[in-house]
């Protein structure tokens, strides 16, 4: 029987560096913080203690009578008697039970690489708004530089008699507009900061540093669905299984009678009134003993409740396939759904830089038309927070299928 011995420290892999600020970085900080997972390895730890608890032998038994009244024998009187016996369970019992615990042990081990692989997951679907929310405003911030940079030829214009203040009033209302909505992004982000510090088990005000930006790599659009049968929670189903037909056979292991050796050790006091050979020996007495099971009764329910649970746990694990592969292939569609419109709004985002510095040449040259100009830098700005967007909801869709597929870091 396989028995897992990895160390917490190495599953978890190297410290975290304060300079990393990749996602992947963040993993191995909730990894090595969160309590939630220490406290399923915690429990992988207890099982395993349970393996030598089940696989040992039971204490033997001591027993001690006093004579109140001498048994008188030939040789004397007998005054005490000291018993000891161990019995000992059928062939193979132990080793029937230290396989179910066992089996057990590395399910609660699968339990723990589940919730690595949730936790995971949890941290993903606040890192990727919460990069969104980076990006959108440094966009803003973008968008508010070249507002400024409108505004500024705008009031020349005027004073030159060539536009109209109306031109610089509208741009003004934009720059205000958006001031506001960085302050509100920015805002936003304390908020977003604290909860994914809570995942990380650190202080809700601890820095969260990102400098990553949202891209799609080949390999994000590799992911298979085959590695879904490495899933912990297929693997604990398994483990179950499995545990379950050994407690088939420790069910009939332990219906089989068992077998103890002992002795027993009688005090004899001397006769007086004669002088005889082996007056007063003390008498030891081997002794071999078996149990009866005769009621099978609970031996057969205990036998009946293993196969019973064996069949429910393969109905379980026919189910939670079901909603695995259901899972990959909803995300997998929306992953493609999002390229395809990544895709168009590249496209959008492109015609209308190519659009908008007409326009603004037209502008600059003329005084005219300043109001389309407005027009398409706010289109402008929509296809690329439309953009961002769509980024965001490929990698939260990627993430949900990492975790599908047990994808390890």
């Amino acid at each position: 029987m396989r028995i897992i011995t990895l160390s917490f420290l190495l599953l978890l892999g190297s410290s975290f560096s304060a300079a990393s600020q990749s996602l992947e970085d963040y993993f191995l900080v909730g990894a090595e913080n969160n309590p939630g997972l220490q406290a399923k390895y915690k429990a992988f730890e207890a099982a395993m203690e349970k393996i030598p608890q089940v696989g040992s032998l039971q204490d033997p038994n001591l027993s001690f009578g006093y004579f109140v009244s001498p048994v008188e024998t030939r040789v004397g009187p007998q005054k005490a008697r000291f018993s000891l016996t161990q019995m000992f369970p059928w062939f193979g019992t132990l080793r029937a039970q230290e396989d179910v615990a066992s089996l057990m042990a590395e399910e609660k081990y699968q339990e723990f690489l589940d919730a690595k692989n949730q936790l995971y997951n949890q941290l993903a679907a606040v890192y990727y708004p919460l990069l969104e929310t980076h990006e959108l405003i440094a966009i803003e911030e973008e968008n508010l530089r070249i507002l400024e940079t409108y505004y500024s030829l705008a009031t020349s214009k005027f004073e030159n008699g060539q536009g109209s203040l109306a031109d610089a009033l509208r741009v003004d209302i934009m720059i205000q507009a958006s001031k506001t909505n960085i302050d509100l992004l920015k805002m936003k982000i304390k908020g977003s900061n604290s909860w994914f510090n809570s995942l990380l088990s650190r202080s809700h005000d601890s820095p969260v540093e990102i400098s990553e930006k949202l891209e799609i790599s080949a390999a994000d659009r590799m992911v298979l669905p085959d590695s879904i049968q490495t899933n912990p929670l297929l693997e604990s189903m398994d483990l179950k299984i499995q545990a379950s037909e050994a407690s088939v056979l420790v069910a009939q292991k332990q219906g089989m009678p068992k077998l103890g050796a002992g002795v027993d050790y009688v005090l004899v006091g001397e006769r007086k009134d004669v002088v005889m050979a082996d007056n007063g020996k003390n008498v030891i007495m081997p002794m071999v003993t078996m149990s009866l099971p005769i009621f099978r009764g609970k031996y057969k329910g205990a036998q009946k409740e293993a196969e019973l649970m064996q069949e429910s746990y393969k109905l379980e694990k026919e189910e939670l396939n079901n909603k695995l592969y259901g899972s990959y292939y909803r995300y997998s569609s929306d992953m493609q759904i999002q390229d395809g419109l990544i895709t168009l709004y590249d496209r959008q985002v492109v015609t209308s830089e190519q659009t908008l510095e007409l326009l603004y040449n037209g502008y600059s040259n003329s005084g005219k038309d300043f109001e389309e100009v407005l027009r398409v830098q706010q289109q402008l700005l929509e296809f690329q927070k439309m953009k961002l967007k769509a980024m965001v909801a490929y990698h939260t869709s990627l993430a949900q299928i990492n975790y599908v597929t047990a994808k390890t870091y």
